[in-house]
């Protein structure tokens, strides 16, 4: 009987901003998980947002997770301090290095059918969709299929309508998608009825979902630990997995830390910002405390270091509900 693989993790932190407690918590989870098992931790930058992408934010991040004592064992500045030299291109962990690779699966999926060009822009979708049924963290709106069969290829797309199509995976009617997650247990669901037809690529851009599979398969992942606003997306990666023919790893969505209003953290809920207290010489024990706390394993928050959490965390004693962080906490952390 061949064995397990071993355990392979990774840290995915995007540089469209600062990381906040809520990063903090997920990322020492996933740290935790990895090295409870002995394994291996990758750290993977997503910058394919790049819109989005802060100058600096990169290693900024990389500064944050060190502050907190996470370190990891391949990917960008596995070796710290310093942060100097960027990595060179083709850097298998840096998204916006493997471009080509992107290019290539997207063009095995247009030539399998699996894919087609779009042209709706968001106004068009937020005339024809119905309204979001779940709040503002899950804005789901099922696409009607306007654009599939409408195009012969891209070209054509893009001469009919004058803009640059996105690629959207043709999501079979009524299929199953199904796993058991590691913290929320059996998870199963029908994409035709809240999703549709989803985009992988905008151009010859991959997106999120597209990069995502292909990276943590050829990285050799075995778990994926995230946040729960992403379950959804699982469901689609999934079909991803299925279509390519690739075994997808395992998942562990925690659930999100959130305001007193229930709603994930933002500015409006004050600055939590790691790089805040990082940057004013502050030491990283009582955010570690705080998250200690936050994860069961503490009855209260406390100053406590990296090592005596590895000694006191215990998976099976993490909150089903989200956390939620009050101004009492912030003031306790050192943010008010």
């Amino acid at each position: 009987m061949a064995s397990a693989p071993a355990y392979v993790g990774r840290l995915a932190p995007a540089p469209t901003g600062a990381l906040h407690l809520g990063n903090a918590r997920t990322f020492l989870i996933a740290w935790l998980r990895a090295r409870r098992a002995g394994g291996r931790l990758l750290l993977r930058l997503e910058d394919l947002d790049h819109p989005k992408v802060k100058p600096g934010a990169a290693v900024q991040a990389y500064r944050d997770l060190a502050w907190l004592g996470l370190d990891w064992d391949a990917g960008p500045r596995a070796a710290f301090p310093p942060f100097a030299d960027p990595p060179g291109d083709n850097d298998p962990y840096i998204q916006s290095h493997r471009l080509g690779l992107y290019a290539e699966v997207l063009g095995d999926l247009s030539r399998r059918g699996f894919v087609y060009p779009c042209v709706c822009t968001r106004k068009d979708l937020d005339s024809l969709l119905s309204a979001p049924n779940a709040g503002e963290d899950f804005l789901e709106r099922r696409y009607p299929g306007t654009c599939r069969g409408r195009f012969p290829d891209a070209r054509a797309a893009e001469t009919a309508s004058g803009r640059e199509p996105a690629w959207r995976f043709r999501v079979e009617e009524g299929g199953i998608t199904s796993f058991v997650d590691g913290f929320k247990g059996r998870q199963s669901s029908v994409l035709s009825e809240w999703s549709g037809d989803f985009p992988v690529a905008r151009g010859g851009r991959a997106g999120y979902q597209l990069a995502v599979v292909v990276d943590d398969h050829s990285l050799g992942v075995t778990e994926a630990v995230r946040g729960d606003d992403l379950l959804p997306s699982t469901h689609r990666q999934l079909v991803l997995y299925r279509t390519l023919g690739l075994p997808p790893p395992a998942f562990f969505h925690l659930p999100l830390v959130v305001g007193p209003d229930g709603r994930r953290l933002a500015k409006r809920h004050g600055d939590t910002r790691l790089s805040l207290l990082r940057e004013a010489g502050h030491g990283p024990e009582k955010i570690l405390g705080w998250l200690a706390a936050s994860c069961g394993w503490l009855s209260h928050p406390r100053k406590i270091t990296l090592a005596e959490i590895g000694e006191i965390c215990d998976f099976s004693l993490l909150p089903a509900d989200r956390i939620v962080l009050e101004a009492e906490d912030l003031r306790w952390l050192g943010f008010l």
